[in-house]
């Protein structure tokens, strides 16, 4: 299955992307907001998603929306916030059976009609959100923010770029902040979000089967005096370290977890960067890399330990979670299998095994109607027109000259470790 996208641009900064395909069961679309990433608007961009599903003009409460879904077909809405690099995504995505399986072809455009509605005509009270909505999922937001740290793992990964980033846009957390909750109410966010839907570039994505109707149905937006439409900037890739940080944690843990933080200074536009990509999987990107071996079953030091390329800053972080008393061997031995690789020393087998692990990654956003729609939208921001098989191509090219060249220009910036003091004692 050869997947292309069709862009057509539709409107000041609006972008409808259409990937046809007849392989699932279901259609999808969804609407990306791009917006800066930056500490004065990401608590606002967070909770706007949340307080839009609330309910629309037609549909006013939650409980109307839902009868409204399931009256087609089950149709399943989604929304979320994220970044991308410096970017902050506000994606409200709707995905609901192909009406050939059901024999109703006209039924999608009452569902392509919800998502619009909860886009562009939310509920509203003397101009301005539903105070009882706002406060509410400000609650709701407050309870996710303060929950980031239950979830460990992905906490410390966190907190290495939020000091390894801490001078970078990067570094902010893109559900926002509780402080900042206590100055937003329903009109302050009512006018962001005008502000939003009036400047922000606007990405659509239809994955599916769809027809020149459909295609027409959802160009039909809303005029919403779209003026100076936002430029966002590429990020800032940073190559040389000054200085080394060492940040620790003492939280109530009982396990553990450590990340290294690298600049690579490899732009993901550089013919170098598929070097990179093959360089962290052979070092950590599964049970044969070096580090599964050496540090978990040579030595038995980790529970676990990866290797990942953040794309857009260029960062590469590994992270393993181990016993307290571990920290500094573990931290040495993977300095030890950095260096290896950089020296070349590592066989053929190992390229063709992590070449073989990233193919079949990049193989399998096939058969996701939803990581179809990621993938493209990733290729939009990056500006990056390869097919997939040509991206398969490229890392099947990848010489052991360019992953020693990728991998000599890691740099070790930050080191994070989160510990327990009582245990340790």
């Amino acid at each position: 299955m050869n997947l292309k996208s069709e862009r057509i641009n539709i409107g000041n900064g609006v972008n409808l992307n259409l990937v046809k395909t007849n392989k699932f069961k279901s259609n999808l679309l969804s609407f990306y907001f791009l917006r800066p990433l930056s500490k004065d608007e990401v608590t606002k961009n967070a909770l706007l998603p949340l307080v839009l599903k609330r309910g629309t003009k037609e549909l006013p409460n939650n409980l109307l929306i839902q009868k409204n879904l399931e009256e087609n077909y089950g149709a399943d809405m989604s929304i979320s916030v994220n970044k991308r690099g410096e970017k902050h995504i506000l994606r409200f995505t709707i995905e609901t059976v192909n009406g050939d399986y059901i024999g109703d072809k006209n039924y999608i455009y009452d569902v392509v009609e919800l998502l619009k509605s909860i886009v562009y005509n939310p509920v509203a009270e003397k101009g301005s959100f539903k105070k009882d909505y706002v406060e509410q999922e400000k609650e709701n937001l407050k309870r996710r923010i303060e929950g980031r740290i239950n979830d460990k793992r992905a906490y410390a990964l966190d907190r290495c770029i939020e000091e390894m980033c801490r001078n970078e846009k990067y570094s902010i957390y893109p559900l926002g902040n509780i402080a900042d909750l206590e100055n937003i109410d329903e009109e302050i966010l009512f006018k962001h979000y005008q502000e939003v839907i009036k400047t922000s570039p606007i990405e659509i994505f239809y994955v599916g089967d769809y027809d020149d109707n459909m295609v027409q149905y959802i160009k039909e937006l809303p005029d919403t005096n779209r003026g100076n439409i936002l430029s966002l900037p590429r990020e800032q890739i940073i190559s040389g370290v000054k200085t080394k940080n060492m940040v620790s944690e003492d939280l109530d843990v009982t396990q553990g977890k450590f990340v290294l933080g690298f600049r690579t200074g490899i732009p993901y536009e550089d013919s170098l960067y598929r070097g990179l990509i093959v360089g962290s999987d052979i070092l950590g990107g599964g049970p044969n890399s070096k580090l599964f071996k050496n540090v978990r079953e040579k030595e038995s030091l980790a529970y676990y330990i990866t290797s990942t390329i953040h794309k857009y800053k260029s960062l590469m972080l590994v992270d393993g979670g181990i016993e307290f008393s571990n920290f500094e061997k573990t931290i040495d031995i993977v300095k030890e299998q950095i260096t290896e690789i950089q020296n070349g020393n590592f066989t053929d087998e190992d390229i063709e095994v992590s070449k073989k692990s990233i193919i079949s990654s990049t193989e399998s956003i096939k058969d996701s109607i939803f990581l179809i729609s990621e993938y493209f939208f990733s290729q939009n921001l990056s500006k990056d027109e390869r097919s997939l098989e040509q991206i398969i191509d490229d890392i099947n090219s990848v010489t052991k000259k360019e992953i020693v060249d990728a991998m000599s220009r890691v740099i070790l910036d930050t080191i994070y470790f989160m510990k327990n003091s009582k245990l340790q004692n």
